[in-house]
């Protein structure tokens, strides 16, 4: 289900029809009902995956809490598991095909493979958010929640869920555990910032990504038209992503909920240093808060090993 969809906008209209009717914690059961309902439209099984995740987070945070004696091999053992199934997600498929295609090649037995994993939608997006909010309450930068449809709303609000923006406890979980009152408003604004995303989206990128991909289509293009290529996938790139999270927050913001800006002129920076300020920031901040300060503070690494470090686990968080 996509955010351009008519099933999308079926979804959030009645989610949005009852959700003002109803206390507290009927909204986010509500919420929450209809976050599982968009996670699992295309593949039920991925609400499985979905809710290990949630589980193994929320029950390892309140063993943290509950024995600070361990707390350092529960904070482990959930990293782990969030990240192992990540890798298995993202790389089992890419290595099994590439063992086979080693192994012709050096004339052993090969095999045909037929590993075919679905990518899970927005695992990495709900890896990195789950991950926070245990190593948060490590920290004690966050206390563990008690209610679990409040954690279990923290980790799958459909909004975000698959595209950001990457939310910090601090932020997303205590508009979970306060009253949210109708206010027309807020109503206004979610719409306009809906719309503007939408805008973004339909107009702006779909139209500039035919233009891209004729010009890198092209057998023999000229050096202008490569340039051309470059700016509108440029324009394209950014209209797509920052358009998706317009919505998302647009969408969050209809049932009283505010989500984090996550990009904020990024071509208009002064530097790369400054980009990366920029550009998809909660990622970046969350980069920053829990690798790249950690491995330079706390294992005194250099920044340039940091940053490089930082930068490479990055790619390989998107994928193959």
């Amino acid at each position: 289900m996509t955010f351009q969809s008519f099933e999308y906008a079926a979804l959030l209209l009645a989610v949005f029809a009852a959700y003002w009717f109803l206390p507290r914690r009927g909204q986010n059961a509500l919420l929450l009902i209809a976050s599982y309902v968009f996670y699992a439209y295309v593949d039920p099984r991925l609400a499985l995956l979905l809710g290990g995740y949630t589980i193994v987070s929320y029950l390892a945070a309140r063993a943290i809490d509950s024995d600070r004696k361990h707390a350092r091999l529960y904070l482990v053992l959930a990293v782990l598991a969030s990240l192992g199934a990540l890798g298995f997600f993202k790389y089992a498929g890419f290595f099994v095909s590439n063992m086979a295609i080693v192994l012709d090649s050096i004339g052993l037995a090969s095999f045909d493979s037929t590993l075919k994993i679905i990518l899970p939608v927005g695992i990495s997006f709900y890896t990195f958010q789950s991950m926070s909010y245990t190593i948060d309450v490590y920290r004690g930068h966050a206390a563990p929640l008690r209610s679990f449809i409040d954690f279990a709303c923290f980790v799958s609000m459909f909004p975000q869920l698959v595209a950001g923006p990457i939310e910090r406890a601090s932020n997303l979980l205590p508009q979970f555990e306060r009253s949210r009152k109708f206010r027309p408003d807020q109503v206004a604004s979610g719409l306009s910032l809906l719309s503007w995303g939408l805008f973004k989206k339909l107009v702006i990128a779909d139209n500039v990504g035919v233009i891209v991909d004729r010009i890198f289509s092209t057998s023999e293009p000229g050096a202008a038209m490569l340039w051309v290529g470059v700016f509108a996938f440029g324009i394209q790139i950014l209209a797509d992503f920052s358009g998706y999270t317009d919505i998302a927050r647009g969408s969050a913001r209809l049932l009283g909920i505010d989500l984090s800006p996550n990009f904020r002129h990024p071509w208009l920076a002064s530097s790369p240093a400054d980009f990366w300020r920029r550009w998809h920031i909660t990622l970046t901040q969350w980069l920053r808060d829990y690798l790249y300060r950690p491995l330079k503070r706390s294992l005194g690494w250099s920044v340039a090993v940091a940053t490089f470090t930082t930068l490479t686990l990055a790619g390989l968080w998107h994928g193959a």
